[in-house]
């Protein structure tokens, strides 16, 4: 059987309108329930995402924070080792030495006034009792500055044992050391002691230099007065003068 138009027409309306028809009405309660939508579950899947990676970012950048606070308290930890107070007493064993020479100190108004007296020109009015003590003082003087050249010396090669033992612990305490001022102050400690073992070696110089000046002026002295006894010795005195003597007793 063949259909004409205008009933197929009715027949498709009527098939559009049969499942209204035959639906069943809910009630109120069951038009209620919640419906799963996944595009809303996915959008709220990408916020907690987009959340979670800002608190991780602040919790990474707190942390860098509190490293960066870590690392500038080891860079403002103090040396806990200090080598101040072995750099001065060895100082100190230093200038007693120098303070302790004999006869003519380190000092320039002394030194002027001593070559003055001791090292000036021989008076020719001088006896020949001062002539021989003026010798042996100046003698006495040259060989007290070669003693303090000898003291000195020793003082400073004992203190090259410590220096030694001290630049060791410094080197040590400067690789070791856990930030900026601790290595700044290592470094600073080692400059004082090679300030401390250059003052030694001035001080030495200056105590060889001073006995060989010393020395010197004796030597100088001595010909001078050589050529003034010298001078007595030739200058023609009043010769032989002729006199009675008698041989016998009677």
């Amino acid at each position: 059987m063949t259909l004409s138009h205008p009933r197929l027409s009715a027949f498709a309306v009527a098939l559009l309108t049969a499942p209204l028809a035959l639906a069943p009405v809910l009630p109120p309660s069951a038009q209620a329930l919640t419906v799963y939508d996944p595009w809303n579950y996915a959008e709220n899947m990408i916020s907690a995402a987009r959340a979670l990676e800002q608190i991780n970012n602040q919790i990474t950048s707190l942390q860098n924070e509190a490293q960066m606070l870590i690392n500038q308290a080891r860079n403002l930890a103090s040396l806990p080792h200090s080598s101040l107070q072995k750099i001065q007493q060895s100082v100190q064993r230093t200038q007693q030495l120098l303070g302790q020479a004999q006869s003519i100190a380190f000092d320039v108004g002394q030194i002027d006034q001593a070559f003055q007296q001791r090292y000036g020109n021989i008076p020719l009015s001088a006896s020949d009792a001062n002539l021989v003590a003026g010798a042996r003082a100046r003698w006495q003087t040259t060989v007290g500055g070669l003693q303090d050249a000898l003291r000195i010396q020793a003082g400073v090669v004992g203190n090259v044992d410590a220096s030694k033992a001290e630049m060791a612990t410094l080197v040590g305490q400067s690789q070791g050391a856990t930030g900026a001022l601790q290595a700044t102050q290592a470094g600073n400690q080692l400059l004082a002691l090679q300030s401390q073992q250059l003052s030694d070696l001035i001080a030495l110089i200056s105590a060889n230099g001073r006995a060989a000046a010393l020395s010197e002026a004796e030597r100088a002295t001595a010909a001078e007065q050589g050529r003034e006894q010298r001078r007595r010795f030739l200058t023609p005195g009043a010769g032989y003068q002729a006199g009675n003597a008698r041989m016998f007793s009677n």
